[in-house]
């Protein structure tokens, strides 16, 4: 088989974030970030600083990202997925790592710009708003895992 041209490089990312939510009258709400134009719902993620552990890393951009305090209850899983930066086609292979964190102060209007809006969504509604689906999958498995909690 022949190539077209040189091998293109691609770069490895880490990212880690949470699956935040609290009880609600037997109800499960949880947490989504959202931009504006077009309305794009997502979970709050970041890059770790250095130093920092992939809990370190989560605790601190869910804390930045929404405004809400809280603590990790257990690790979720992780999402993998490839893009191309559109300024310099250059290719990345992301993973990030997430939690499932209980809510435990704080307010979404202290969120930071780096998202238009933080809200509280009931978690089915939730669901259908995450724009996209190896999110949704995930805040599904955190879902499975807070019902069998809950469930008598």
């Amino acid at each position: 088989m022949k190539r077209r041209g040189p091998a293109r490089k691609v770069e490895k990312l880490v990212s880690a974030g949470g699956i935040v939510y609290r009880l609600v009258d037997g109800r499960i709400d949880t947490v989504v970030c959202g931009r504006r134009e077009p309305l794009r719902w997502s979970l709050p993620k970041g890059t770790p600083d250095e130093g920092e552990t992939l809990e370190q890393t989560a605790l601190r951009e869910v804390r930045e990202e929404t405004g809400l305090e809280v603590e990790i209850e257990a690790p979720i899983g992780n999402i993998n997925y490839w893009f191309v930066s559109p300024d310099n086609r250059r290719h990345f292979n992301k993973t990030v790592y997430f939690y499932l964190m209980a809510h435990r102060g704080g307010c979404t209007d202290q969120h930071d710009p780096e998202f238009d809006e933080v809200r509280w969504l009931p978690s089915e509604q939730a669901l259908k708003s995450l724009v996209y689906p190896n999110e949704a999958k995930v805040l599904g498995v955190a879902l499975d895992i807070i019902k069998s909690r809950v469930s008598p």
